[in-house]
């Protein structure tokens, strides 16, 4: 088992979009209720609601990465990489940023009223809470001894390039969410 300890830096803002259930106030209109209640679409720690990149989302990076790729491993046939990394692969931490939740900038655009993409249908005015620049440390736990420090390393490069992070990152399509990695510090445990 190894763990990598990555200094990663955002190349470009990113978007975040957290399911939220917050009910809407007596005769509130949805135009007051999105204003009212975008920030709640950020991901925030309790109690002094510091937003936070869930680890989650890096894992998830370096995942759709060795699907994109489907390179396969040398000397094992037609087996790809993208197992290794879905089973063997977890983030230990999550990057907290520094930035409050009442302090983030909105980002507006207009989507489907209905929520689906790419259909017909009214048009509405959405917020998303948007982070222009962030840095900081994730703790990637490599389990599967089949990736390779050198793997690891060439797979999260490329994530951090080609898939992103969050909303509209470039593995939907967007532009949002582009990391690079600065350094990467290895520590080999035995199980």
């Amino acid at each position: 088992m190894k763990i990598a300890c990555v200094r990663l830096e955002s190349i470009g803002a990113y978007q975040q979009s957290r399911y939220h259930e917050t009910p809407k106030l007596n005769k509130e209109g949805n135009d007051a209720y999105e204003e009212r209640t975008w920030r709640e679409r950020c991901h925030y720690s309790s109690p002094d609601e510091t937003i936070f990149i869930p680890g989650e989302q890096f894992k998830n990076a370096v995942c759709e990465m060795a699907q994109y790729l489907s390179e396969k491993i040398p000397g094992k046939r037609n087996s790809t990489w993208t197992k290794h990394f879905r089973s063997g692969l977890r983030v230990a931490t999550q990057l907290t940023l520094n930035v409050r939740k009442d302090e983030v900038e909105g980002y507006v655009q207009l989507g489907n009223s209905q929520g689906k993409r790419g259909t017909s249908g009214s048009k509405v005015k959405k917020y998303f809470p948007l982070i222009k620049q962030w840095s900081g440390d994730v703790e990637f736990i490599i389990m599967d001894d089949t990736i390779t420090r050198d793997i690891f390393e060439n797979y999260l490069r490329q994530a951090g390039i080609l898939i992103g992070i969050g909303k509209q990152r470039p593995g939907n399509g967007g532009d949002f969410g582009r990391f690079a990695v600065k350094n990467i510090v290895w520590k080999d445990i035995e199980v």
